[in-house]
């Protein structure tokens, strides 16, 4: 009898679970644990929707592998020392995981191994949360890719069924140590957390909760390429968080995206592809977490302006659809994407502020957040990144605001404030005339700001800031 340990991380399933499914397959003992990592959650905020989001999870899959015959064991500590000593107590001679790309997480399990090695066991990390990673997807010179359009177009020459077929966990369940005395799940506080507002936000938890936002995706995915612009209406499929931590598939996602055919389900597997291209970059050049991609951008000369910052994470910029983005976030914890773009080039485009200080914000914020798709993301907006826009073009965030929520009704669910504007003004509402405001019942610059900078002004800083490099 050979015991194993599967380390659950970022993929809190029970189904098509590549560390679970290879470590069933080989041993004929195998527990299942998931460390509420101290590293990480010292630093948060004793509210954060994300920890709450975790241990329901959490909750979720321990019932599930409970239901197959075993448990989810769980410690509350510095992974370092929790797995090997774990490993140690169980006599497992291997611990699999999925394999993390960020870069701490891969100096983490370096030294995992290291321990284990010592105690005569190993890690065996598996592909897991992404289809293709490190180095599956090269160019024909064996570089990685720096452009999206390439790399999308050798991804789907690579692809094949195979890459897509999912890793059962069922068949193998009876492999699954029986549950041991004594265990139990935390709660909330004994991890030293309090509850948050996650169940007013409505937003479904666990696997059976991304399953049911799935399913009603599904039946509105034809529509998918023309309505997820438009932060209005329900046209995302709200699954980043689950995808984050890994209660869905990417492989159940790109399997349905891939065979659907339809316009909508093809642009729904592009933003999929890009999430691997993200993490691909992010393996290859490890240094993007805290520098430009493209070095000579490492010298911008941003403006130090921290009025400006807190007026914008606080959503008091006077633009209506970045505030009602940035209060949106603020809200909910979670951000429509093309209103993720349009913030994010007004804080370095209009604001002239440097993009790290953007994307530690939505690190903090974002239920969602994923290193390797928010620091894609700010560098894209920014056009310090691989594949980003050009410095040269830049938001205007009256116009974005006029085509993507031409009747301004996601600006008055979030600036209710400006409840009473008309469409002609909801977009630039310092425009309207002192009676205009009065029949309003909002002053500009008293009951709602006064914009904080002039686009066209920040327009012209800008270009000039990027042309000095």
């Amino acid at each position: 009898m050979t015991t194993a340990l599967v380390w659950f991380r970022r993929d809190l399933r029970s189904y098509d679970h590549a560390a679970l499914h290879h470590a069933l397959r080989a041993h004929t003992r195998v527990h299942c644990v998931f460390v509420f990592d101290t590293t990480l959650l010292d630093p948060l905020p004793r509210r954060d929707r994300r920890v709450e989001f975790i241990l329901r999870a959490v909750e979720e899959l321990d019932a599930a592998l409970r239901a197959l015959g075993g448990q989810l064991l769980v410690r509350h500590g510095d992974p370092r020392q929790e797995i090997p000593r774990l490993a140690a107590e169980l006599g497992a001679r291997a611990v699999y995981a999925n394999r993390d790309y960020e870069p701490a997480a891969v100096a983490r399990d370096a030294e995992v191994d290291r321990r284990l090695a010592s105690a005569d066991s190993c890690l065996i990390d598996c592909k897991d949360q992404v289809v293709f990673e490190r180095d599956e997807v090269m160019t024909q010179g064996g570089t990685p890719f720096s452009v999206f359009t390439p790399y999308k177009n050798a991804w789907l020459k690579r692809l094949t069924p195979a890459d897509l077929d999912p890793l059962p966990v069922e068949p193998h369940a009876a492999h699954l140590a029986p549950p041991r005395t004594g265990e139990c799940l935390p709660t909330l506080a004994e991890l030293g957390f309090e509850a948050t507002d996650l169940p007013a936000l409505r937003l479904p938890t666990g696997m059976s909760g991304a399953q049911a936002l799935f399913r009603d995706f599904v039946e509105r995915i034809d529509d998918y390429a023309t309505a997820r612009d438009f932060p209005a209406i329900k046209g995302c499929s709200y699954l980043s968080p689950h995808l984050r931590f890994g209660t869905i598939s990417i492989r159940q996602l790109a399997a349905h995206a891939h065979g659907h055919g339809g316009r909508g389900a093809q642009t729904w597997l592009s933003e999929l592809i890009w999430r691997d291209f993200y993490h691909a970059v992010l393996w290859h050049h490890p240094r993007v977490v805290t520098q430009c991609f493209k070095p000579e951008f490492d010298t911008l000369r941003w403006e130090d302006a921290p009025d400006l910052l807190a007026a914008w994470r606080e959503g008091r910029t006077g633009y209506p659809l970045v505030d009602a983005a940035m209060r949106q976030l603020l809200h909910a914890g979670w951000m429509h994407n093309r209103l993720r773009m349009i913030t994010a080039s007004f804080l370095t485009k209009d604001l002239g502020l440097d993009w790290r200080l953007g994307e530690a914000w939505f690190a903090e914020k974002l239920l969602d957040f994923d290193l390797a798709a928010n620091n894609g993301g700010w560098q894209w907006a920014a056009s310090t990144g691989c594949d980003a826009q050009p410095w040269f073009r830049i938001f205007n965030p009256v116009t974005q605001s006029e085509r993507f929520d031409p009747e301004g009704r996601f600006i008055r669910r979030y600036v209710p404030e400006l409840a009473d504007v008309p469409v002609k003004f909801i977009h630039s509402p310092w425009t309207m005339d002192a009676d205009g405001q009065a029949a309003c019942k909002v002053v500009i610059g008293h009951d709602y700001p006064a914009p904080v900078v002039d686009h066209a002004q920040a327009r012209n800083r800008t270009l000039a800031r990027y042309k000095a490099v």
